[in-house]
């Protein structure tokens, strides 16, 4: 009996996770890790500021692990932080200059390697499928706090 094809697709995203995880931080400049690396994209993709609360559930780790990563990029320089007006226990973080540009470094730092994946499988096979995984993502990321 074979594995259902919603299985054997989940499991091959999880290994391309995993090599592509490897890919990046072999890369990352400024000594970025990938937890890092991610929090700045999430900036650069959706803007705006977000609390150490929200940027941990959105990323879903905790909050101490997403504490240690802002501290980490605040000491670089990358992200900033301001107390939150609506809650004087929780902070205000956004992305600086400095941490954008690190973002954007971090990306031409792989970027034979990405060239060489579009090569290797093709842009209209990797264009075809962007919405099938946007997709995905979509419905996954709808039926995480269910249980």
């Amino acid at each position: 009996m074979s594995d259902p094809i919603a299985f054997r697709i989940m499991n091959e995203i999880g290994i391309i996770d995993q090599l592509g995880t490897t890919l990046f931080e072999r890369a990352m400049p400024h000594d970025l890790t990938l937890p890092q690396f991610i929090v700045l994209n999430h900036f650069v993709r959706l803007g705006g500021e977000r609390t150490p609360v929200e940027l941990a559930d959105a990323i879903q780790v905790t909050k101490a692990t997403m504490t240690s990563t802002l501290h980490r990029l605040e000491s670089k320089g990358f992200i900033s932080s301001k107390p939150d007006p609506d809650d004087g226990r929780s902070k205000r973080i956004a992305i600086t200059a400095a941490g954008r540009e690190a973002r954007d470094q971090s990306i031409e730092a792989i970027a034979q390697d990405l060239a060489a994946i579009e090569e290797a499988v093709g842009r209209g096979p990797l264009t075809a499928v962007l919405p099938i995984l946007s997709n995905l993502r979509n419905f996954l990321d709808k039926r995480r706090g269910e249980k």
